[in-house]
């Protein structure tokens, strides 16, 4: 299981909180591919669970859950480690930090779109 919480710092700024938006449909859409590739990939795996959070999160709530069952644990972190990469990668989900005067939209590193432009 990957559980990923709201920080409440970056880079020296107190964070409020986070605020999700997606793209529901292709966000949606992009997901239950993760989870084919997954079974694809790892065909020993039983249970696939993927959910992030829109809207507002407060700081030290879960934004990310990522479950995956198999009989071997190696295949599950395999997995996990698989879906929250690709995840980041490749879901049109944009997180907004907000600070106590100001905010700030984030890109993920891993995130394809991000670097195109660059």
């Amino acid at each position: 299981i990957v559980l990923g919480t709201t920080r409440n710092n970056f880079e020296g700024k107190k964070v409020i909180h986070l605020e999700y938006e997606a793209y529901m449909s292709m966000a949606e859409k992009e997901i239950r591919k993760i989870c084919r590739d997954v079974r694809q990939k790892w065909p020993s795996v039983k249970h696939i669970a993927v959910h992030h959070r829109l809207g507002v999160v407060p700081i030290t709530e879960a934004s990310v859950i990522i479950a995956v069952s198999s009989p071997h644990r190696a295949e599950s972190l395999e997995a996990v480690m698989y879906c929250i990469n690709t995840l980041k990668a490749s879901v049109p989900i944009w997180k907004k930090e907000i600070y106590k005067d100001d905010y700030s939209w984030k890109e993920n590193k891993e995130c394809f779109w991000a670097n195109s432009g660059k």
